[in-house]
């Protein structure tokens, strides 16, 4: 059966999973890169990106490295909100402009995104991005179908993680909280209390000063 997976989802102290003021050049607003520089050292972001070098080496194994590698297993489509894509809002004017995720997006998969302003398919590398208006269940339905048996990555952002969980759909979710406090942006958990009701939740603190989080369902 086909599963609903959030991961590599990070958060601040303070509940913020993208900070405030987002555009092209600043993809998480004020927030910067704080909440994901657990990430950016793996080896799964330094060999899956390219980014290998001198510097960096092949990146980092441990904790981080085991949680973020996750993310690949098994998937074989994903969901994510237009944020994601981009941070343009309203119709679309510029249909030449194919999202932050370059000529080669890493997800490999074909992607579902969700938007109130529909445009044609792109096809990019080994992804195809799909843009539709649906709700949280008929978007799932399409990904599980694109996804040919294999699970359906939640991709984000906080929004559209959120709107999942209160239609009760997500199976998985892996949470990082990170050491930063925003204080601005988008929150995850506004409207979502007594969530913990329906997961059982394991935590690993790791050397770099996140805590993942893994919140199951219950059966």
């Amino acid at each position: 059966m086909t599963k609903l997976r959030v991961h590599n989802l990070a958060i601040s102290l303070d509940g913020f999973a993208t900070g405030e003021g987002r555009t092209f050049e600043a993809p998480f607003g004020h927030a910067g890169m704080r909440l994901m520089g657990w990430f950016f050292p793996t080896r799964t972001f330094v060999q899956g990106t390219g980014h290998e070098d001198e510097a960096v080496g092949s990146g980092t194994t441990g904790v981080d490295d085991a949680f973020a590698a996750r993310t690949h297993h098994g998937i074989g489509a994903e969901i994510m909100g237009r944020g994601k894509f981009g941070p343009q809002e309203g119709p679309w004017e510029d249909l030449e402009w194919e999202g932050w995720w370059g000529d080669e997006p890493p997800f490999h998969s074909p992607v579902v995104v969700l938007t109130h302003h529909e445009r044609p398919d792109i096809t990019l590398g080994e992804t195809t991005f799909t843009f539709r208006d649906l709700p949280p269940a008929e978007a799932l339905a399409l990904a599980a179908e694109l996804a040919g048996g294999l699970d359906v990555r939640l991709g984000g952002g906080p929004t559209t993680v959120r709107e999942f969980l209160q239609a009760d759909l997500v199976d998985e979710m892996h949470l990082v909280v990170s050491p930063v406090v925003l204080g601005r942006g988008v929150r995850l958990w506004d409207g979502l209390e007594g969530l913990e009701e329906q997961f059982d939740i394991a935590s690993t603190a790791s050397p770099s000063g996140v805590v993942h989080q893994i919140f199951t369902r219950r059966s």
